[in-house]
């Protein structure tokens, strides 16, 4: 079985600076790794270059043993920011779920009852059946998010990439995202990229982290990447990371007003 994502040699240059370089990450069937680094350190970059959507300076990206070579591929699943959808648009939730399952077909989408029905799965996979038929625009983040999700598993993707899917999420549909994503991945062996600004929601879930910070960046278990010392080092400056209330909190590190924006959580 190929691994879901194989990172090779990877750099992203930007404006004459390095985003990263030299990045090699293989993510196994079933891993969750999650990625965290300040604003501007080239996390969503990197989801892009996956989805096909950027070119690396160099190196190479395999996405279940096929390189990475334009954008469109239905073996990757995309859950993006939750941005809210304007409160005009009249797509019911289901619809939002079904445009995953139709997506692929061109000329005008003839209903099939194949799609229908998969759209019901999708749809109770996430616990959405209660507001599955009213407007989207009239439905919470939390709720517009959990249809988001199933639109990204419509296609059973073997690669899950999440771009900060719980920002502006409150605790309970945190929790729902995350147990929805891990469920998919216990259950189909697929892998998770994560980007995220904050660890506590997803740290029980976490098997690695890569941290990306000023050009450089560090890839191991949390326990080994989110220390003090670790990370003082990846920063080159004095970094402190506490525990508050079974919270983790970094303290020092630079681009202040991003790591702190978030009450001390990684941007």
């Amino acid at each position: 079985m190929n691994d879901p994502l194989e990172i090779r040699g990877a750099a992203m240059r930007r404006d004459d600076r390095d985003l990263w370089a030299g990045l090699d990450l293989t993510v196994a069937p079933g891993e969750l790794v999650a990625v965290l680094g300040p604003s501007g350190s080239g996390k969503t970059s990197l989801i892009r270059a996956i989805l096909g959507l950027e070119r690396l300076s160099s190196g190479t990206i395999d996405v279940l043993g096929e390189r990475v070579h334009r954008a469109g591929n239905r073996r990757i699943g995309y859950i993006p920011q939750q941005r809210p959808l304007p409160v005009d648009t009249s797509l019911r939730g289901r619809d939002l779920v079904g445009l995953g399952v139709t997506g692929h077909r061109f000329g005008l989408p003839i209903p099939r009852r194949a799609d229908a029905r998969r759209v019901d799965e999708l749809v109770a996979a996430v616990g959405a059946q209660a507001f599955a038929d009213r407007p989207v625009g009239l439905l919470s983040g939390g709720e517009q998010q959990r249809l988001r999700a199933a639109q990204a598993l419509a296609d059973d993707p073997g690669l899950l990439l999440c771009d900060e899917p719980l920002t502006s999420l409150d605790l309970a549909n945190q929790q729902a995202v995350v147990s929805l994503v891990g469920d998919y991945r216990r259950r189909t062996g697929a892998g998770v990229l994560l980007v995220t600004h904050d660890i506590n929601p997803v740290l029980d879930s976490v098997d690695r982290i890569l941290y990306l910070a000023h050009g450089r960046f560090l890839l191991g278990r949390p326990e080994d990447v989110l220390t003090s010392e670790t990370l003082t080092r990846l920063y080159s400056t004095p970094v402190s990371v506490l525990r508050a209330g079974g919270r983790l909190v970094v303290v020092g590190a630079p681009d202040a007003d991003d790591e702190h924006h978030h009450h001390g959580e990684h941007e």
